[in-house]
C-alpha cells in the first residue's frame, strides 16, 4: 500500500486520490468506486476555481483540501486500524459486502456529505462569519449533484439492469440517492453553522451525535427497509461488473 499523505493543494487531493484508486484496483476494492467519483468532484472543484467562478477562489482551495482531507485521514486511519469516525469505519468495512456498485458510492458520498462537508466548513470559518461561505458551499453541493447524475447515467456501463430500481420503487434510486444529497445540502450546512456557533472545544458531543445518525443512513443505504428494493438491488448485483478495473475503467471512458 503506498501512503497517502495529508493535502494542502487541490492538485495534492488529486494525487492522492490518483494513488487510492490505484491501490483499489490493484487490490480489487471497492473503495475505489467512491473515490474515483471524489475525484471527479474534486477535478471539477479545480476547474471552477482556475475558472474564478467561486465567490472567493482562493477561500474555496483551502476550504476544498480541508474538506478531501477528512476523507484522506479516515481512510489512512483504517488502513491503519486506528480509530476513525464510526460512519466511515462502516462504509470502509462494508467493502466486502455484496451491495451494488451505487450502494458502494453511496456510502462514501453519505459519510463525506453529511458529516465531513459540514465539519469543513466549520472549521475553515472560524474566527469568520460562516454566512459569508454560503454562496460557495451551495456551488459545491451543485457540482456534487452534477457529478452524481453524471454517474448514474455512465453506471448503466457496468450495471445493466439498475433501471429496475426505478421500476421496483417510482424512482428509489433517486429516493436512495436524493436523501443523501438534496437533503445532506440543508442538513450539511445546519450542522457547519452548528459546529461554528459551538466554536472549538466545544464540539465533541455534537460531532459523536452527528456521526451516530450519519451511521443510520449508512445502514439504511447498506440495507433499505423495503423488502422489495432489497430484493431488487440484490438481483441488480447478481448482473453487475465484479473486477473493480473494469468497472473503473468503463466509468472513466468519455
Amino acid at each position: 500500500m503506498h501512503k497517502i499523505s495529508r493535502a494542502t493543494t487541490i492538485q495534492q487531493v488529486l494525487d492522492q486520490l490518483d494513488i487510492i484508486i490505484d491501490d483499489a484496483m490493484v487490490t480489487n476494492s471497492r473503495i475505489g468506486y467512491f473515490a474515483y467519483l471524489y475525484r471527479r468532484v474534486t477535478a471539477e472543484i479545480q476547474k471552477e476555481i482556475i475558472l474564478g467562478n467561486f465567490e472567493d477562489n482562493a477561500r474555496m482551495e483551502i476550504f476544498d483540501v480541508a474538506f478531501a482531507n477528512y476523507y484522506l485521514d479516515a481512510y489512512n486511519g483504517y488502513k491503519k486500524q486506528t480509530s476513525i469516525s464510526k460512519s466511515w469505519q462502516f462504509s470502509f468495512g462494508s467493502k466486502d459486502e455484496p451491495l451494488t456498485i451505487l450502494q458502494h458510492i453511496m456510502l462514501g458520498i453519505n459519510t463525506h456529505i453529511n458529516l465531513d462537508l459540514g465539519l469543513a466548513a466549520s472549521a475553515v470559518m472560524q474566527g469568520k462569519q460562516i454566512s459569508d461561505i454560503e454562496n460557495d458551499f451551495n456551488i459545491v453541493n451543485n457540482i456534487l449533484g452534477n457529478i452524481v447524475n453524471e454517474m448514474q447515467d455512465r453506471l448503466s456501463r457496468v450495471s445493466p439492469l439498475l433501471f429496475l430500481l426505478d421500476i421496483a420503487g417510482k424512482n428509489s434510486d433517486e429516493e436512495i440517492i436524493n436523501f443523501s444529497l438534496g437533503k445532506a445540502r440543508a442538513f450539511s450546512w445546519y450542522n457547519a453553522n452548528l459546529l461554528w456557533g459551538l466554536g472549538v472545544g466545544h464540539q465533541d458531543d455534537a460531532i459523536r451525535q452527528m456521526d451516530l445518525a450519519v451511521l443510520r443512513l449508512g445502514e439504511f443505504i447498506k440495507s433499505p427497509k423495503s423488502t422489495l428494493i432489497n430484493y431488487t438491488l440484490k438481483f441488480i448485483g447478481k448482473f453487475e461488473e465484479k473486477n473493480v478495473v473494469a468497472v473503473i475503467s468503463k466509468l472513466r471512458k468519455d
